[in-house]
């Protein structure tokens, strides 16, 4: 018996030391240096506190404010202990019957926009956590932000493209605002 365990034991005792302790550790200390912001939770700080993470949504619902993707995880929005997707396929009524009920919210908080509705801010993302809108859909609240906020349309436009992150690389994905940065940077035009 003490032929089969001790060895089993220095076994266990050794990956336990490498996969849990010094493998974590060295992925940690590498994460660190090459990506400190990342690896900090990407912080959005506003006079020293954090109010957030460039990563993960916030759930706005006031008219002064740009309003992100719909949220996946219930029962509370933009839950990132609880990210996941509706998993509802197209054909699917609940998800039809969410996305018009989202398009009838959008229409209700600003009844003089007739443009087409930009489909992220009538369906969720794959985690359900998306902090980034499309350029579409920021231009499509511009309207009702400015006025919720007795600013100039231009003002608010103008705020959007400093706004604007660019495709990855260049090349990859498309053009995209960070909804977090984007209504802090509208609280502080108010200051």
């Amino acid at each position: 018996m003490n032929t089969h365990l001790r060895p089993a034991l220095v076994t266990f005792a050794v990956l336990t030391a490498l996969t849990g302790i010094a493998y974590p550790l060295l992925v940690t200390g590498i994460g660190q240096v090459a990506f400190p912001d990342q690896a900090a939770g990407s912080l959005i700080l506003r006079d020293g506190k954090p109010v957030g993470s460039s990563l993960i949504g916030q759930n706005f619902s006031d008219p002064k404010y740009f309003w992100g993707r719909p949220s996946a995880t219930a029962p509370q929005p933009y839950n990132a202990s609880n990210s996941s997707g509706s998993n509802q396929g197209p054909l699917n009524p609940a998800l039809t019957d969410a996305v018009k009920g989202r398009i009838e919210a959008l229409r209700a908080a600003d009844p003089g926009n007739t443009a087409p509705v930009p489909v992220d801010l009538v369906t969720a993302s794959g985690s359900g956590l998306d902090p980034h809108l499309s350029v579409a859909g920021a231009m499509f609240q511009a309207a009702r932000v400015a006025k919720a906020r007795q600013l100039p349309v231009a003002q608010v436009q103008q705020l959007i493209a400093q706004h604007t992150e660019g495709r990855w690389w260049g090349f990859l994905g498309e053009p995209r605002v960070n909804v977090l940065a984007l209504n802090l940077a509208l609280d502080a035009a108010r200051r």
